[in-house]
């Protein structure tokens, strides 16, 4: 009997492909696009999030040109519990989330994951630049980069777990853009030439306070933006609006240039200093997960990543606790940012990561 796989299609061309190539390899294959958003809850137009009548019509088309059964997930409540509400919450603390793992962590690979094996599905599939293997000798699952690594997501994926992983297929981690392209083109698929999307799927006009104050209800308290020593030098507009190392429409006139360092919800107010004072060697992480091992037992020599389009920096790691990392950079890094993932690499191979506290 044919091994069963559930293909999570947005409408673009990389899940298409996936599709296409999962088919060709002999499995019994689902297309599903997810329904995330309401989009009238988020105050966007139809056409405009990742789940629009557009992006189900296109993965319905390429279903049907390949010969694969097609529906709809309904997973709102699921993505507003773990995503939006999430990401809402990290502003209002003072952090800068990352969505996009947590939409992969809690609903592509745990519900989604869920609802496949409730239906007998053995595999979820997704169009993800990473490559899943099964290393030899410790009989561990491994993420590794992918080969096109202006592509690479293997960032966003640090927090899968070994279960998970010999669940998901990434049929596409072996390949270049330009390839999954050629193979859309020649299958005559009608998103062959859609553009990548490049926005928070529930934020598209990318103005995110807009968003969080619409879909509260909230305004956000004025407070004081002060210097290290503490001294007010000005009114910022509600804490939710400034992110770390921020420049830029601070809407304030001073006779040097002032970047956002610190932000403290508990006073309301956001220290400002020089771009000197945004470096850091070192941050601790949390709710961690590893991958390549089951834990980190000295101190180890890494690549590191503290935001998704960095080069990764060497570092060195040492596991304090079964849930937190100290990581201390040979180089100072601008920006530590709490909320962001960091990410630990050796080579091509993600050890794994954890958030920034």
């Amino acid at each position: 009997m044919n091994k069963k796989a559930i293909v999570a299609m947005s409408g673009g061309v990389d899940s298409s492909v996936a599709a296409y190539l999962i088919k060709q390899e002999g499995f019994e294959t689902v297309g599903v696009t997810l329904k995330l958003v309401n989009n009238e809850d988020v105050g966007v137009p139809k056409e405009k999030s990742c789940c629009s009548l557009k992006d189900i019509a296109d993965a319905r088309d390429v279903s049907f040109k390949i010969g694969i059964k097609y529906y709809v997930f309904n997973f709102t409540e699921n993505f507003k519990d773990n995503v939006i509400n999430r990401f809402i919450q990290s502003y209002e603390n003072g952090l800068t989330p990352n969505p996009c793992i947590d939409c992969n962590r809690y609903i592509k690979f745990e519900k989604l994951l869920e609802r496949a094996i409730n239906l007998d599905f053995d595999y979820v599939v997704t169009g993800h630049y990473a490559i899943i293997e099964k290393d030899k000798i410790s009989s561990r699952f491994i993420l590794k980069k992918s080969l096109d690594n202006t592509k690479d997501q293997s960032y966003v994926l640090y927090s899968l777990t070994q279960n998970q992983l010999s669940k998901i297929l990434l049929p596409i981690g072996k390949m270049k853009k330009s390839e999954i392209r050629d193979i859309a083109l020649e299958q005559g698929f009608t998103n062959a030439k859609k553009h990548d999307s490049q926005d928070i799927c529930f934020v598209p006009n990318g103005n995110y306070v807009n968003f969080i104050e619409n879909y509260t209800g909230k305004k956000y308290n004025a407070g004081n933006f002060v210097d290290n020593s503490g001294k007010i030098i000005g009114q910022h507009n509600g804490i939710i609006n400034y992110t770390i190392g921020q420049r830029r429409g601070l809407g304030l006139y001073y006779h040097k240039p002032l970047f956002v360092c610190n932000k403290d919800v508990e006073k309301n107010t956001i220290t400002l200093g020089s771009e000197q004072q945004l470096y850091s060697k070192s941050l601790v992480a949390t709710d961690i997960n590893l991958i390549a091992c089951e834990s980190i037992e000295k101190p180890l020599k890494v690549k590191a990543k503290i935001r998704y389009n960095q080069k990764e920096q060497s570092a060195t790691v040492e596991q304090i606790d079964n849930n937190k990392l100290h990581i201390e950079f040979d180089v100072s890094q601008r920006a530590i940012t709490k909320g962001q993932a960091v990410v630990l690499y050796d080579n091509d191979i993600v050890i794994g990561g954890g958030t920034i506290v």
